[in-house]
């Protein structure tokens, strides 16, 4: 295997569940994986060698949030993102539809110009067409390149997202013509559809047509139930190439990522460790912890007593309840590092499962704890 070429390799799986190995230039990324979110180029509130300490290999990058600060002037004079925040391991970035539509103050969709939208900060206008996109992630210099799609809100209205389908895969192709020969990175096609199986049928087909080193489902984890994202999964992952990684984009809790493996997903990302940490919830073996219940106030045992890399053992959840009741920066520190340990032996385990055949009884142990 060339290991300076990007590349996917099947190593096990058990029915729909699959353990691979996605080779880059700059390291392998074990699948089933779990990518902290790195929006503005740090993960909130860890230092880098405390998220390699937990197994991370890839994080993800954000190209609406990069391109409106610090801008992609600063960033290429870093030789892009990994010399800018000093990460030396793979990098994914978001191309920027799905911040478009949940954050920007205007934006209006159009075919041919792209995305016009108006910064969530300052109100500035911008235009991000499908070519921009690409360009701004190139110069990010990022690992894995996501093409810009538009990504409707949740809706029943079918002609919408036929329409964002539409769309979406006129600007898939061009990304793809941007992007051009590098055999190095990776541009990865993202199937829309919402709750609709005929519509994801369509964008998947479309996105076959053109042809992606990856498929990502997006237009998921915003709002639906979870037996509708899992019934949508079911519907739509098996019939994605079998040779190719499979990306479920902002998702999710433990058990979601449970569900959307046992159908056959490889990839995920999401806020949620540092975001639950930030408000003093914790996500342990034995189901959420919340740090700022009273119970906590004179328990002397660690979050994890089991945890091998780290010192997190020394604090206390008395301890990290005194902190997250005092709004104290170290509590969010400390519980969104101990989340992110957590979620990467989780998949750490899961892996071990699917090789061992097994995955099926630790599903159902773990499926309703979280």
């Amino acid at each position: 295997m060339n290991k300076e070429i990007f590349s996917f390799e099947l190593l096990a799986q058990n029915e729909k569940s699959r353990v691979g190995k996605i080779n880059t230039p700059r390291g392998i990324i074990n699948t089933p994986a779990f990518m902290p979110v790195g929006t503005l180029g740090t993960v909130k509130g860890i230092f880098l060698d405390d998220l390699l300490e937990t197994g991370t290999e890839i994080i993800l990058g954000n190209t609406y949030h990069l391109m409106i600060r610090p801008g992609t002037e600063v960033i290429k004079k870093f030789s892009g993102l990994h010399g800018f925040m000093n990460w030396k391991k793979p990098i994914l970035t978001d191309s920027g539809g799905f911040q478009v539509m949940s954050l920007s103050k205007f934006n209006k969709i159009d075919k041919k110009i792209g995305a016009i939208f108006s910064s969530h900060l300052d109100g500035k206008k911008f235009i991000l067409s499908p070519e921009k996109s690409i360009q701004i992630q190139k110069d990010l210099n990022s690992d894995i390149l996501m093409v810009l799609d538009e990504c409707p809100s949740l809706t029943n209205d079918k002609k919408k997202i036929s329409k964002a389908i539409d769309v979406s895969s006129h600007w898939a192709k061009r990304c793809k013509i941007e992007f051009g020969n590098n055999k190095k990175k990776a541009l990865f096609g993202i199937i829309q559809g919402g709750l609709f199986k005929d519509l994801r049928m369509e964008s998947l087909e479309k996105l076959n047509e053109i042809g992606f080193d990856g498929y990502a489902m997006g237009g998921l984890a915003v709002g639906e139930k979870q037996e509708e994202m899992f019934n949508t999964l079911e519907e739509t992952v098996s019939l994605m190439p079998k040779d190719k990684p499979r990306y479920l984009m902002g998702v999710g809790t433990p058990s979601d990522i449970l569900g959307a493996v046992k159908n056959g997903i490889d990839m995920f990302d999401c806020v949620m460790p540092t975001r639950s940490g930030r408000t003093g919830l914790a996500f342990t073996w034995e189901g959420k912890i919340n740090l700022r219940n009273a119970k906590f106030q004179y328990d002397k045992s660690p979050l994890d007593q089991n945890f091998k890399s780290h010192d997190l053992k020394a604090y206390s959840k008395s301890y990290l309840n005194h902190l997250v009741k005092t709004n104290e920066i170290l509590a969010s520190m400390i519980i969104s590092l101990h989340n992110i340990n957590f979620y990467q032996q989780f998949m750490s385990e899961i892996r071990k499962e699917i090789k061992n055949g097994t995955f099926n009884n630790f599903y159902k142990k773990y499926i309703n704890l979280f």
